[in-house]
């Protein structure tokens, strides 16, 4: 197999494996994965080694998208509030396409039972990235408790991701008031 020929197998197997994850969960199996990729088993265990390695694989490569789309620049300007704010708006607009599932790495952390698993490890470490996001941001903005204000933002993030990926809710005109009415309550302005 030629250098080219592996980096694009690999990238076939990569973007099979973030797509048909958070469409059909982690427990998709490896047939399917190198069907929808266009590869044979064995070249995916050359590529990777396993499925498991295969599923941290993609995480991680969709990990820095996934923060660029939710998190405002460093240095943006605006104030702790309006930046906290900002990630808020961002899982309002993405819980409203068709194809939204929540977020990839909550549901990752929930299927994979097993916190050694490489690709629960990635989750785990993403999803700890936002919550440093939160409390940095609350620090900034003056929180009497910024760990409490971050841990409330995330379980908020979680849970609005959760209910819209399951279509049991609507986040418009839900989110941005319960956030707000956190951030008030900690005097972040």
């Amino acid at each position: 197999m030629t250098t080219e020929a592996k980096s694009s197998s690999r990238e076939r197997l990569l973007e099979a494996a973030a797509t048909l994850t958070y469409r059909d969960g982690v427990g998709i199996g490896v047939e399917a994965l190198c069907k929808a990729a266009g590869v044979s088993k064995r070249s995916m265990y050359q590529l990777f080694g396993s499925k498991d390695e295969l599923l941290a694989a993609s995480l991680e490569q969709s990990a820095s998208a996934y923060a660029a789309r939710l998190l405002p620049a460093a240095g943006d300007g605006r104030s702790p509030r309006e930046r906290i704010m900002h990630v808020f708006e961002q899982v309002e607009l993405q819980a409203g396409a068709p194809e939204f599932r929540g977020c990839r790495y909550l549901a990752v952390q929930i299927e994979l039972k097993d916190r050694s698993h490489p690709g629960s490890r990635v989750a785990h470490r993403v999803k700890a990235n936002l919550k440093a996001f939160f409390r940095a941001e609350a620090e900034q903005g003056g929180a009497s408790d910024p760990d409490l204000l971050a841990r409330q933002l995330i379980l908020v993030f979680d849970g609005a991701s959760a209910r819209a990926g399951i279509g049991a809710d609507n986040l418009t005109g839900l989110i941005a008031p319960t956030v707000a009415t956190l951030l008030d309550a900690a005097d972040i302005r």
